[in-house]
């Protein structure tokens, strides 16, 4: 096996990606700020679950770490040193960015520093929007300590009484019913000021009934282990499973405790003690807030120049005029590519089918969907209307499951027929399958798509939702739907690739070819575009193709183990991640076959769970005009001098810059304007 990258490592690599967004002068202010909450956001969810899977395997002992030499307690320290150097940008990303926004106008004020034409305002939102939302708890040792919530930030407040000597303590919860971020004005300038700091300024009025000559509020959050524990009993159904796990994850160990680092000696070791945190608990220091995935939606007071320009969603030239989508795709195979292009084809695509007297049956898998979801609200209908639906609910959505618990209810009660998934394997393949007759004709359409069935993330994820009605894709399609209706018909595929049957056999035999290829000096290449290389076969796999002469690129958004460059092992790889405006998430494969290229789109990344632990679907596409797409938007992803990244051994993220004479290139603004030019033609 050659060199690797460690998984975590690289995952922090990539979250310093996002961590750079915030310091690209060419992206508008307030989204600057935005990628901040972005940052912050992903750094809670590899704490939930990264960083507390490492310390389950500490107490084990000899355990190897892949791509790191060293113990899982050593590689945590890593993890926490790679954390504190990224939160001192951070916090240096922060502070510039409120000083432009200062150059524009706006002023970022705290209790201390409020300006007097605005504090009857304050007053006035205090009193009439936020007190009653106010309930601190006293802490003493008469009472049991609250159990607090993971996802939200506390107060942790200090009361003093110096004349009888005495010092209480008390919890706020910072209320998520309000905005975190709170504006103002007057005559001259805007103000922005957190939540938390109006609540500091009414702390003598909180705790009124209280003596006291001082009172001091300090921020802190904490991160519990987000890990499910579904036991093996057989008598438990697995909606009931997942509801009992749901309830122990919110009482799951502690694995990162952040603070005040102004908060007193005393108060902090009453806290630690107070929520058992111990000495392999990741504790941080750190500044006044907290919680700023909140910066995911911090205000643009109006201004334009603020925010990103507005790209709405394109019609597909193929569904713009069609009286009806199923006859169309009865006709030709079509693809979508989110954002660039509506979500809503496809919402009008279940629509169409939940109406047509001609359809009997609709199946679909479900992995993620919005709360306010248009798509299961087309299945719905069409249970209705008297069509057969068939709904296979994935509960083991990480941080998803009880929304999809939700949804599975309105379902089932409205007649659709709920499946939970295939005993042993998590379902994260995106097929819809609709079946209609024309007299006495069966006519089958399937969908096969790289991202889930939500209308909310497909506004901002890149996707590809691939329409077919191919007799060689619809087959397959079936099979994989009796599979997660009965969990016995297991099928055999020629043209799609399923896990976990056969996707890791025919990507290496697919490898393979071009390796033979090349070792015949014929055109050898792969063009690979997925979120996470993890695999260890595969990236062995690569490596060989590598030295046998393949010229291999490859397009990484987050996590990616394979190190490119390397004398010997990888000096034919490259590989770069593009981080922008849209979360890149679409997954495509190029084989370039001598010339007769073979490309698939898929459900799957390149990691173990996907390959061999779940159910995912990766379709060839077999029309030219759509494989024609699929290259050229490829290509200009790999051109992409704005907003790529080149990934390397040192994880250094540098910048793919333009050539001398080179245009600047932003693929996902070039995609746009791609699109674009297709409706306009």
């Amino acid at each position: 096996m050659g060199k690797l990258v460690n998984r975590e490592l690289s995952w922090l690599s990539f979250n310093e990606r996002v961590l750079q967004e915030s310091l690209d002068r060419s992206t508008p202010l307030v989204e600057r700020l935005r990628f901040l909450g972005i940052y912050s956001n992903n750094m809670d969810e590899f704490f939930r679950v990264r960083v507390a899977n490492i310390n389950r395997l500490i107490p084990l002992k000899n355990q190897k770490i892949e791509g790191f030499e060293g113990t899982p307690k050593e590689l945590l320290s890593t993890i926490q040193d790679t954390v504190k150097k990224q939160r001192r940008i951070y916090d240096l990303s922060y502070q510039r960015l409120l000083k432009e926004m200062e150059a524009h106008g706006i002023y970022h004020i705290n209790e201390q520093t409020i300006p007097f034409d605005i504090k009857d305002q304050l007053t006035e939102y205090y009193h009439e929007e936020l007190k009653r939302d106010i309930v601190p708890i006293i802490l003493d040792k008469k009472h049991s300590f609250p159990r607090l919530q993971d996802k939200e930030i506390y107060l942790a407040t200090r009361i003093v009484n110096e004349k009888k000597a005495k010092v209480r303590y008390a919890l706020i919860q910072i209320p998520a019913t309000h905005p975190r971020f709170l504006t103002f004005k007057n005559e001259h300038k805007d103000y922005v000021m957190l939540l938390d700091d109006v609540i500091r300024l009414f702390l003598d009025q909180i705790f009124s009934i209280f003596e006291f000559d001082s009172i001091s509020a300090y921020t802190f959050k904490f991160t519990r282990d987000a890990e499910l524990n579904l036991d093996d009993d057989i008598s438990i159904s697995m909606y009931d499973k997942m509801e009992q796990s749901i309830k122990q994850r919110k009482k799951g160990e502690p694995v990162r405790f952040i603070y005040d680092q102004e908060m007193p000696k005393d108060l902090l070791k009453y806290l630690k003690e107070a929520i058992g945190i111990s000495e392999i608990d990741h504790t941080s220091p750190s500044g006044r807030y907290h919680n700023f995935k909140d910066l995911m939606k911090f205000p643009d007071f109006g201004r334009k120049e603020f925010v990103f320009p507005k790209r709405s969603p394109l019609q597909h030239p193929g569904f713009n005029n069609a009286k009806s989508i199923l006859k169309s795709i009865l006709e030709k195979d079509y693809l979508l590519h989110y954002p660039y292009q509506k979500f809503d084809h496809l919402v009008d695509f279940l629509r169409e089918a939940a109406i047509d007297p001609k359809v009997r049956t609709i199946k679909i898998n479900i992995y993620r969907v919005a709360s306010r979801s248009q798509v299961i609200n087309a299945l719905i209908n069409a249970v209705k209307n008297g069509k057969d639906v068939t709904v296979v609910v994935e509960l083991q959505a990480r941080f998803d499951e009880e929304n999809n618990m939700y949804w599975s209810n309105v379902l089932r009660e409205h007649g659709a027929k709920i499946i939970y998934g295939v005993p042993g394997l998590k379902v994260h393949s995106k097929l819809i399958q609709v079946t209609r007759f024309s007299g006495k004709k069966e006519q089958v359409i399937a969908h096969i798509g790289t991202g889930n069935f939500h209308g909310g993330t497909a506004k901002v994820y890149t996707d590809y939702s691939l329409f077919s009605a191919r007799p060689e894709i619809t087959r397959e399609v079936k099979k994989v739907f009796n599979l997660m209706e009965n969990n016995i018909e297991r099928g055999t595929y020629r043209n799609l690739l399923v896990s976990p049957f056969n996707t890791r056999r025919k990507f290496s035999a697919l490898i393979n070819n071009e390796i033979k290829n090349a070792k015949k000096g014929l055109p050898a290449s792969i063009d690979i575009k997925i979120n996470n290389l993890v695999d260890n076969k595969l990236i062995t796999k690569l490596y060989e193709a590598s030295n046998a002469g393949v010229k291999i690129r490859a397009i990484i958004r987050g996590v990616c183990c394979l190190v490119p460059g390397v004398p010997g092992q990888s000096e034919h790889i490259e590989i770069i991640s593009i981080v922008g405006r849209f979360l890149e998430h679409e997954r495509v494969i190029i084989f370039n076959n001598n010339g007769d290229q073979q490309i698939y789109i898929s459900s799957a990344d390149w990691m173990t769970r996907n390959l061999d632990k779940r159910i995912e679907v990766t379709a060839p596409i077999l029309e030219d005009d759509i494989k024609a797409e699929i290259r050229n938007a490829f290509e200009l992803q790999w051109k992409d001098n704005v907003k790529a990244r080149i990934i390397d051994a040192d994880l250094r993220n540098k910048y793919v810059k333009p050539a001398p004479g080179e245009k600047s290139i932003s693929a996902q603004e070039a995609l746009y304007t791609y699109y674009l030019n297709q409706v306009n033609v």
